[in-house]
């Protein structure tokens, strides 16, 4: 065990250092004591004498495109600051989460990012890094930690993805509608999102939960798939009208499920999106009827802002969450060509953007570094 952990550490200690080497965008930008004085002169302070910012992401899930895409905002939006961003994904252990977060103390980063710390030893570390005088954002993260002195805690507008899903499921299948709930405990965006469907149980007493299923594991949407297929042979046509599924990865399964079993009465109502959720839902006869998310990428660029601002000794809020947007089957079927996340604001104007926390100073290292590459 002891051997094991040893040969980990090293591991992703080569990893740091991969990754780090690997930024070529961002290894040869200007220090930011040397930037012209033009674009000095609007920096903060504490940021004109300073060779370099240097960031760490580090997130708890991954496997999924979400994360991929979060990853990605995140350190394109450091790269255009002309930061250096290093990225870290664990895969869901967290035993990989924590050595990472103890790695990243070792190398001193000015700013750490933190995703689904969702444990109480997430609390341990933060307070470690913050000692040492390092900002930290956190995603879907412990509120808890918003308590904590110079952490902001963001969030996707959990009640808001919620909302939308089932006003939805509501406004389609009606206030009678018999459903199957996919959903699991102990994440807090789960635990804010089963707190709005709880209300609407209460809101609308004829609307009826059948059943329902839920595990995040490294194969969620496998097992969803075949515990969706045991419950659509279990609920014939008539007994079961909509799946709420608070997880794209519970959505993907459910849809595989319905499309292997050629049943066209039960449709879905999902959150969040990613590329293989806008391809399922575009597929032919797709039972994804709609799904409620914020833009991953946009996600991760806005927790760099924020740590942004940290660094640079600018007022942050203790916590902050992201409008969130609906996505519906029928607009998507209209575009002319597949839609995708890099045309998706073709379609659904406004998504992917947004001015929050976008300072002056930070526009101003963009357009430097913009022109200069």
């Amino acid at each position: 065990m002891i051997r094991n952990r040893i040969l980990f550490s090293f591991l992703l200690t080569i990893t740091f250092i991969i990754s780090g080497c690997g930024q070529s965008s961002t290894s040869s930008t200007t220090s930011l004591s040397e930037l012209p004085e033009e674009v000095k002169s609007q920096l903060p302070s504490s940021l004109v004498d300073k060779e370099e910012v240097h960031l760490m992401v580090i997130r708890k899930i991954g496997g999924d495109d979400h994360t991929a895409q979060y990853l990605a905002g995140a350190k394109a939006e450091g790269e255009s600051l002309g930061f250096t961003v290093d990225t870290f994904s664990a895969n869901g252990d967290s035993a990989k989460f924590h050595d990472a977060i103890a790695q990243a103390l070792e190398k001193e980063y000015d700013g750490i990012i933190l995703s689904h710390g969702d444990d109480p030893a997430t609390v341990d570390d933060v307070k470690k890094i913050t000692d040492q005088g390092i900002p930290v954002v956190t995603f879907d993260s412990l509120p808890e930690l918003a308590e904590i002195p110079n952490v902001t805690v963001t969030s996707q507008d959990d009640e808001a993805l919620a909302t939308f899903a089932l006003d939805h499921l509501i406004d389609n299948e009606g206030e009678d509608a018999k459903i199957a709930y996919l959903w699991v405990d102990g994440f807090p965006p789960m635990v804010r999102r089963n707190a709005v469907y709880q209300t609407y149980l209460e809101e609308y007493p004829s609307l009826t939960e059948v059943e329902r299923f839920g595990i995040a594991a490294e194969d969620t949407s496998v097992q969803t798939q075949n515990a969706v297929s045991a419950m659509l042979t279990k609920y014939p046509e008539g007994e079961l009208d909509a799946i709420f599924a608070t997880w794209d990865a519970f959505a993907i399964g459910a849809a595989r499920a319905i499309k292997e079993a050629g049943r066209d009465d039960v449709k879905i109502y999902g959150i969040d999106v990613s590329n293989a959720d806008l391809q399922v839902m575009q597929e032919d006869e797709s039972a994804w009827v709609s799904t409620a998310a914020v833009d991953p990428k946009m996600i991760g660029a806005v927790n760099v802002r924020l740590v942004a601002k940290k660094i640079a000794g600018e007022e942050t809020p203790q916590e902050f969450h992201l409008e969130a947007s609906n996505i519906d089957r029928e607009t998507l079927i209209t575009s002319e060509n597949p839609v995708n996340m890099d045309n998706l604001a073709d379609i659904l104007p406004g998504w992917g953007e947004t001015d929050a926390f976008q300072e002056p100073w930070m526009q101003s290292l963009k357009d430097y570094y913009n022109q200069t590459e």
